[in-house]
This record gives structure tokens, sequence and C-alpha cells, in this order.
């Protein structure tokens, strides 16, 4: 065993994919930026599609250009870029791309020139997250400029979409108005003689409690990884697919009073065992972990004890038998009394998306399962 490692299942990205494919008509798209969530990009994506994905989605381009650069030649939207970004390379490799803004709109179309083909376009509205996509006011003079590129043959529209700030709480009345404005974006685009190839809106959220948002195609990403986007009301059926584990670095005794740590944020209170666990803040273990990160060591769920450290944390083992080499779980999917993702995550007051994409780059992903 590896010193530290995050040990990724990929059967459980292929079978949570399949989970999410047989509940909606819609095509899906695995959302596989961040490298996969944290969960490697290139095994992430062919996990997924292997069980049934039809499309992949980043945020950058140099995301979806490394999934060509391994031989994936599935379609990929990518959906945020600043101007002046090289967009020659993803036009040739049939990336599809985002644009909010007619400024966007034209670099997209020089783009198209330089590569002597039609660029593949997507167009976003601004249904409410007041994140991306385009204004309702703005909206009318994103779909001409579209338009007219399309009419010169310099792009092909291929999508509409959005995304929803409120799906994760359903009932939410956000989420009605959100749907009623996107439709309403349809209904303007129809109206400036654009209609997309797919209408695209859900989420994982959506994906999972709202089918009347799937229209051609859903988004989903969390749940791709076994995470609920929706943890207090169901797991949906997905199995979380990283296990984050390590090893015991050091196992001694300390007196009672013995203060641990930086700053002593914990101290003794008997004759008791420590063992040093060599993953810290540097890895993704948040500092905010001190005193309350959970874990599993020796066969029972654990806490960690003083100050997360850069590289290193302690744990207070009492009289229990610990030694140098004995596995130390974090999180995984909770089938063998580990804590899970989302256990962090509540302990912490964040997300699961937030506790399984910070795990550092220092710590090796292994892949188990697609025949690895």
């Amino acid at each position: 065993m590896l010193r530290t490692e995050a040990r990724v299942d990929l059967d459980a990205i292929r079978q949570n994919v399949a989970t999410l494919r047989a509940g909606t008509s819609a095509a899906v798209m695995a959302v596989v930026k961040a490298d996969g969530y944290g969960h490697g990009l290139v095994p992430s994506a062919r996990a997924a599609l292997a069980g049934g994905a039809a499309w992949l989605g980043v945020a950058f381009l140099e995301e979806a250009l490394a999934l060509r650069a391994a031989g994936i030649e599935a379609p990929i939207l990518s959906w945020l870029a600043t101007p002046g970004e090289e967009l020659v390379t993803a036009v040739s490799q049939r990336v599809d791309l985002s644009a909010s803004a007619p400024w966007a709109v034209a670099e997209i179309v020089a783009a198209a020139r330089a590569a002597g083909r039609p660029a593949r376009l997507h167009l976003k509205a601004d249904t409410g997250l007041s994140r991306g996509g385009a204004a309702m006011s703005d909206w009318p003079d994103l779909v001409t400029a579209a338009a007219k590129a399309a009419a010169g043959g310099e792009v092909e529209i291929v999508g509409i979409w959005s995304h929803f700030a409120h799906a994760d709480a359903p009932g939410h009345p956000t989420t009605d108005r959100q749907l009623a404005a996107y439709r309403d974006a349809l209904a303007v685009a129809a109206g400036l003689g654009v209609t997309p190839q797919l209408r695209h809106l859900a989420n994982s959220a959506a994906t999972l409690t709202r089918p009347d948002a799937h229209f051609d195609l859903v988004r989903p990403g969390i749940a791709v990884y076994g995470l609920s986007p929706v943890p207090h009301e169901s797991q949906f059926g997905l199995v979380p697919a990283m296990t984050l584990r390590s090893r015991v670095a050091l196992a001694k005794r300390v007196p009672a009073g013995s203060g641990i740590s930086y700053g002593h944020a914990y101290t003794t209170d008997r004759e008791t065992g420590l063992a040093l666990v060599p993953l810290g803040y540097a890895d993704g273990v948040p500092r905010d972990a001190t005193n309350r990160g959970p874990l599993l060591l020796g066969g029972r769920r654990r806490t960690i004890s003083g100050r997360v450290c850069m590289d290193q944390f302690v744990v207070d083992v009492g009289d229990d038998a610990i030694a140098a080499g004995d596995e130390v779980v974090l999180f995984g999917p909770g089938t063998a009394g580990e804590p899970t993702a989302q256990d962090w995550a509540e302990v912490l007051g964040t997300i699961s998306y937030e506790i399984v994409t910070r795990v550092g780059v220092r710590v090796p992903r292994t892949h188990t399962g697609l025949g690895t």
C-alpha cells in the first residue's frame, strides 16, 4: 500500500452514470471538470462514457483538449473562457464552446475562420443564478449575434442552456422561476429564428428530482462520483467512488497534559497513545478539521487531535493497540464504517464537492475497475 492514496472505483462511476441514465429520457453529459471532481479527468471520463454518458462537460479549454489528447472523441462542451483565449485548436478538435455575450460570439467566429470550419456553439442564458450567461435584457443581442454567425456558416448553434441556483433544495420557488425564465429564453430565441439542437438545464440535483427540467440533455456532476446533491433527502442509489486513505507513520505514548501539534489546540487528559498520519492541508485535509475531522483507524471512528499541519496530523488513540503502518481511512463509501465525504462536509459546514475536489496533487490517484 502507498503511504497515502485516493483510491477511485471506476466501476462505481460507470454504475452511477448508468443509474442516472436510467432515470431520464434525455441524453447525459457527465461533467468531468476539475480533474473529474478530483477523481482523475481521463479515467473518470472513460468510466462515465462506459456507463452511458453521451457527452462530457468541462469548465476550461485545457480540460477539453486533454480529453481529446487522450483519444476521447465524444462531444465535449467547454463553457468558461476569458477574452483573448486561443480557441482555434478547440474549434479544430470539435470542442463545443459556450457564449454568454456578443464579444464571445465574435471571438468564436474568428477562431472558426482561422480553423477553416464552423464552430459548435452553445448560448447560455442567465435565468436567475446571476453568474454566467446573458441577462434577459441582453439575451436578444446574444441570440442575434449567433444567428448572424450561423447564417454565414461560421457557427453551428448546438445548444441553449442555463444553470440552476437552488435545485439542491427541492421545492425552492427559485427553481420554478428559473425553469419559466429558461422557457422564455427559448421562446425569444425561436422568435429570432434560432431553434437549438439541444436544450439543457438540469444539474445533478435537477437530474434526480426535476424530470420537468430534463429537456434534451442533463448535466450531472457530483452525482457521477456517487455523492448526493441532496444528501438529506436520498442517496438515490449512488455509490461514492473515492476512498482517501493513509497509513500511520508513527505511534507513541505521551503523558497526561501533553500539548498536541501547533498551538497546543489539543491537550491530553491522561497518559495516552498517539498516531501520526502523513496527510495535511497541503494534501487537501482542511485546517478547519482541527479537533473535529473524522476518520477510521483500528476499527474505530476517531477524530483528529490538535492542529492539522501542512503534511500531517495527530490522532489520540487512547490505549488501543495502534502501530506504524496501520491503515487510516478519512472517507470512503461508508460500507466498512468509515466516514463519508458527506460526513466530512457536515462536520466542516461545507459540501461534499469541496471535500473530494480539494484532495491535493501529492496524493496519488489509484484507479480500480473497468479492467485496470
